[in-house]
């Protein structure tokens, strides 16, 4: 699979097509987005061969294209990339992505869990995955972050999963997980911050509500979104009913997110991104 984004201009799609022919490389499935307000265009390609073929030997090969369009590309093998899970005590997320997963839709495999809590270890160990307890205090924080990079390496991680993780990750841990970690957080027209969020929504008659799947950034919850869902209420509604559409929303929202990334259907532009379902 080739996903690419450079200037628009006359010709991308001939010299795309011609290198995968020359090759012998047969195209199952075409997408592409031309931004005609900032003048990029965004590509994703997926193709197959009877003899296979080699990431690293197409990515040497690709290189003069590339120069000349100035593109950034990226050439993407058939491996399901690996997830770490970031959990606290809410688990409908994590039972949502368990389910997935052991049914082959989710896109990725989860490699291991990890909670600042103990709560959700039977949940995890019942799905067969590790289960590791990171606890984190003001004055651990430091040392936790680096336990879970540590993890990264260690279970050779391409996807940080923050399942309903309620821990604000710094800057810096930010930063080096930039385009590989995935937040999901509740969305409300307008929006609620704090305790009891689906309580402030019911006093205040809401009429919508729904949740944000985004990749992480410095900025907290102003990362590029990848997936929203909404779900209409009305007065009926009760606080514990708010939060049940809510979890479902979540649950939704976020599970998309992980398998269209996973699929590398999602192509980001700055604080913006391009996602080709």
């Amino acid at each position: 699979m080739l996903t690419l984004s450079c200037p628009e201009r006359p010709g991308i799609m001939q010299a795309v097509t011609s290198f995968l022919y020359e090759r012998g490389f047969d195209i199952l499935e075409h997408q592409q987005h031309d931004d005609r307000m900032g003048e990029l265009f965004f590509l994703r390609t997926a193709f197959a061969s009877a003899d296979g073929a080699d990431v690293d030997e197409l990515t040497a090969a690709f290189g003069p294209i590339a120069d000349r369009f100035g593109m950034s590309f990226t050439f993407h093998d058939e491996r399901k990339p690996r997830l770490l899970v970031m959990v606290s005590k809410f688990g409908h997320c994590l039972n949502d992505l368990i389910f997935r997963w052991r049914g082959g839709t989710l896109g990725g495999e989860i490699a291991v869990v990890a909670s600042n809590h103990e709560d959700l270890r039977p949940m995890a160990e019942a799905a067969g995955l590790e289960f590791i307890h990171i606890p984190i205090t003001p004055e651990t924080k430091p040392e936790a972050e680096q336990r879970m990079l540590d993890l990264v390496d260690e279970y050779d991680i391409d996807l940080v999963v923050l399942a309903r993780y309620m821990q604000i990750l710094s800057d810096g841990l930010c930063r080096q997980l930039e385009g590989r970690a995935i937040n999901i957080h509740h969305s409300f027209l307008p929006g609620f911050k704090g305790a009891k969020p689906y309580h402030q929504a019911h006093e205040r008659g809401v009429k919508l509500v729904g949740a944000t799947a985004h990749y992480v950034t410095a900025d907290l919850d102003e990362g590029p979104i990848i997936e929203q869902e909404v779900n209409r209420v009305d007065h009926t509604y009760t606080p514990q009913a708010l939060a049940n559409v809510g979890q479902d929303a979540e649950c939704l929202a976020l599970s998309r997110a992980v398998r269209w990334h996973c699929e590398h259907r999602v192509l980001m532009h700055g604080s913006s991104t391009v996602v080709f379902r």
